[in-house]
């Protein structure tokens, strides 16, 4: 979503390295070139003023006048102003003090609240929770029955008395869902509303009659990130009408310009709390201000690359692996079957291309990412599978004929075999070296990075001397010009200056300041 304007941003910054000092044109036009990259990615005026206005002050400031890399001090600063209209600190739930904790969902109709809620509620039953999705939009067209196949799909629990399609009433619905979820031990109820296609006062006042009849703790609104200003508008809108906590941004992973994102924080005052980022249950995520800042400005997002890893690997299986792999057989004992296992973990961590993206520096090669294929490693699992345990165990037992059956039982070509068991060896023995501590191979000379003890050095050639002439004249003048220039140094100064004193020397102008 961010694509355009983190291009732009990181033209703007490439023209400012390489300055020793920044001058007021230099940062006026930085300034222009933001705002521009602002508004093109549909940022509300008034956040694009606020935000320049900021940045401009701070970049003729001290922090960039005397630093001594200044474009890094611009961009830090930008990426500071960045998490400020963000909302600034990760906003975290608020719970109840006795359960059940009660998060109302509310926006309009094509938001994504019903999957969002489901969405919800697989992360909170993450964290250990136990929540109740409730069925309050009566009026759409089998709303009912989407939340209940979304919240068997996310392993909760669902309260859906009414049949919905214009039959129920969504406010005695909300009532009794609060006895329901005491009764059957929820501590977390999650309602979801009925949207409309615009702002009109019927869906303001039910949403209303809901709030008073359950008494949410929070009030969550679910934007449509891809709908631009109107998203703003709307939001202001549903906030004088209703009010809410915090805002949840739905399809974040579409690739409209996302000024929803950069401008609702700071024009309503409530900071978005969540954000979906794609069509899975899984991808929902608590939303970091920091985080997003970062990924805009191509700085990477690895915290949450970090978090995901965590939540997909285990401890132990990462720790006998670690010990395969550091063994004193140079990492025979890690075989393709523990290579496939770590394959089909890096694949449920999600898509790959998402995965390199949270990575530093990777918008330089996007386009590439972004042709990356998810179905190859789908062919390497096929691949290894089609193997016998003993050929995975030991894959050097794999000759000609027997790559012929494993590419016949796999549906690939018999190269593809042999690039697969190639590249398994040269993995196999990279990360054998950095299991034992020796770095990445191929690095000499630097500390941690391989090519420490143990390499040979290579062999220094001595220098030969300088060649003198055969010609018995015109070595014998060489001779003589070399004693002359011996006894001129003898008896000068330091640098050629003279080894007497001279009164009337003075240093250059341009040198006197450093003195």
């Amino acid at each position: 979503m961010f694509d355009t304007l983190s291009d732009r941003l990181s033209a703007t910054f490439k023209n400012l390295r390489g300055k020793g000092r920044l001058s007021e044109a230099d940062i006026d036009a930085t300034a222009r070139e933001i705002r521009i990259a602002l508004l093109e990615a549909d940022v509300a005026l008034p956040v694009v003023r606020a935000f320049i206005a900021n940045v401009k002050e701070r970049a003729r400031g001290v922090e960039v006048s005397q630093a001594l890399n200044p474009a890094q001090q611009v961009v830090k600063i930008v990426n500071e102003e960045l998490v400020s209209i963000l909302g600034g600190e990760t906003r975290r739930l608020r719970f109840a003090k006795t359960a059940p904790t009660v998060i109302m969902l509310a926006g309009l109709q094509g938001a994504g609240k019903t999957t969002l809620a489901g969405k919800l509620g697989l992360w909170l039953k993450s964290q250990g929770h136990s929540p109740l999705l409730v069925a309050c939009d009566l009026q759409r067209p089998n709303a009912v029955n989407q939340l209940s196949v979304v919240a068997e799909r996310a392993g909760v629990s669902v309260y859906a008395p009414e049949p919905g399609n214009g039959v129920g009433d969504p406010v005695q619905v909300a009532k009794d869902s609060i006895e329901f979820a005491k009764a059957k031990v929820h501590d977390i109820v999650i309602v979801d509303t009925a949207g409309r296609l615009g702002i009109d006062q019927e869906l303001m006042q039910q949403a209303a009659d809901i709030r008073d009849a359950v008494s949410p703790d929070e009030i969550l609104f679910v934007v449509d990130a891809m709908i631009g200003q109107d998203a703003v508008n709307t939001a202001e809108a549903f906030r004088d009408g209703v009010g809410f906590d915090g805002v949840v941004l739905s399809k974040l992973d579409g690739d409209a310009r996302g000024g929803a994102a950069l401008s609702i924080a700071h024009v309503t005052g409530k900071q978005v709390m969540f954000a979906s980022n794609g069509e899975k249950l899984e991808d929902f995520d608590a939303f970091h201000p920091d985080r997003m800042a970062s990924r805009i400005l191509d700085m990477g997002d690895l915290l949450t690359l970090i978090e995901q890893a965590e939540k997909t690997f285990s401890q132990e299986e990462a720790a006998k692996m670690a010990s395969k792999l550091s063994s004193s057989k140079g990492g025979k004992d890690f075989t393709l079957d523990d290579f496939l296992s770590q394959m089909e973990q890096v694949r449920k961590m999600g898509s790959i291309s998402k995965l390199l993206g949270m990575l530093p520096g990777m918008g330089q090669i996007k386009d590439q990412i972004s042709n990356i294929d998810e179905r190859d490693i789908d062919r390497t699992a096929a691949i290894i599978k089609s193997m016998t345990p003993k050929e995975r165990a030991e894959p050097t037992l794999i000759n000609g004929s027997r790559r012929a059956r494993i590419a016949k039982g796999s549906g690939v070509e018999v190269s593809a075999v042999k690039s697969l068991v190639e590249r398994f060896f040269e993995a196999r023995k990279m990360m054998s070296k950095m299991a034992q501590g020796g770095g990445m191979p191929g690095m000499p000379g630097m500390p941690g990075m391989g090519g420490g003890p143990g390499r040979q050095k290579k062999q220094v050639k001595q220098a030969k001397g300088k060649r003198k002439s055969g010609n018995p004249m015109k070595r014998k003048a060489e001779e003589a010009a070399a004693a002359e220039r011996r006894e001129q140094a003898a008896q000068g100064g330091a640098f050629g200056l003279p080894a007497q004193e001279d009164k009337n020397f003075e240093l250059p102008d341009e040198f006197k300041k450093f003195m």
